[in-house]
């Protein structure tokens, strides 16, 4: 009997390790599936990490250059930063600066435009008075660049209606078309002594004064636009408007013919209406109807209105 126990006691043994190898199996086995979730968790969160910051980065500005826009003395052409559908930043990457006078009205007039067109938020900015050219080049540099970032809307067709008024007149007849200076009523910065600093004293009576002898016909600069010249002839009688006619109007092709067909008649009954060059922009036409003002207001300064 006695030599029975030391071989109980070794398979008690063996069963008790067995046994306590297939525990410890059974429990590392659970222990392992958590893991590979925890590390399948990780790469999912990675990866909605990576999704949010790919779609962040994809919203930065975009960066517009509108077209190049020839003006009497020189090229405008205006760049644009947007964000969310938003003009945040805008600047002229070319401007007038052939010779001194251009290039200080040039410093003058582009800042007061860069920050006009983020304040407005389209192409309508006023005209600088002293720099009518400039600022119609840019305005027409803006809007093609908002055109092509696909934010002009409505505004394509129109642009900023108030170029013939007081102001306008100023800038056209005075630091930019100097011969006409004296001209433009009201025109007293741009004008400097010639005109007085007094608008209404008899300094300013004899030129703003019109013949009483009947009707005249005025005959207003041809002003080129993109798609052709303008040029704008009006009656004058009583020191008013009876008829304008433009005399000329673009007609290169189909289209400009069409646009022009559509657009003339409205602006000439315009002209007369208003008894100024504060005539609106017609729809479909702005390029022709900016020519148009420029022109009626050359006119009308030459007839002394």
């Amino acid at each position: 009997m006695k030599r029975k126990h030391p071989l109980r006691r070794i398979m008690i043994g063996v069963a008790a390790t067995a046994s306590g190898v297939v525990l410890l199996l059974a429990l590392k086995q659970p222990g392992g599936t958590p893991l590979a979730g925890a590390g399948t968790g990780t790469q999912a969160g990675t990866g909605v990490a990576a999704a949010v910051g790919g779609a962040a980065g994809a919203t930065g500005g975009q960066t517009v250059l509108g077209n190049a826009v020839d003006t009497q003395y020189g090229p405008v052409q205006v760049q644009i930063t947007l964000e969310g559908g938003k003009i945040i930043k805008a600047e002229a990457v070319q401007a007038p600066n052939s010779d001194a006078r251009s290039q200080s009205v040039t410093a003058d007039a582009v800042p007061k435009l860069n920050q006009a067109a983020v304040a407005a938020q389209s192409a309508q900015v006023d005209t600088v008075s002293g720099a009518s050219y400039t600022s119609k080049g840019y305005q027409e540099s803006l809007q093609s660049a908002l055109d092509k970032a696909g934010t002009g809307g409505g505004a394509d067709t129109e642009t900023p209606p108030a170029q013939g008024d007081g102001a306008n007149g100023d800038a056209t007849g005075g630091a930019e078309a100097g011969a006409d200076a004296d001209a433009g009523a009201g025109a007293g910065t741009d004008a400097g002594g010639a005109t007085g600093g007094s608008t209404g004293d008899a300094s300013g009576d004899a030129p703003a004064t019109p013949p009483e002898t009947g009707p005249r016909t005025v005959l207003g600069n041809a002003v080129n636009t993109q798609y052709g010249t303008v040029q704008v002839q009006i009656t004058v009688e009583g020191g008013r408007i009876t008829k304008a006619d433009a005399v000329q109007a673009p007609n290169g092709d189909a289209r400009s013919q069409s646009v022009s067909a559509d657009a003339v008649p409205k602006l000439n009954q315009a002209a007369v209406t208003a008894q100024s060059a504060q005539v609106d922009t017609v729809s479909g036409a702005s390029y022709t109807s900016k020519g148009y003002q420029e022109s009626l207001q050359s006119a009308l300064d030459k007839a002394g209105n």
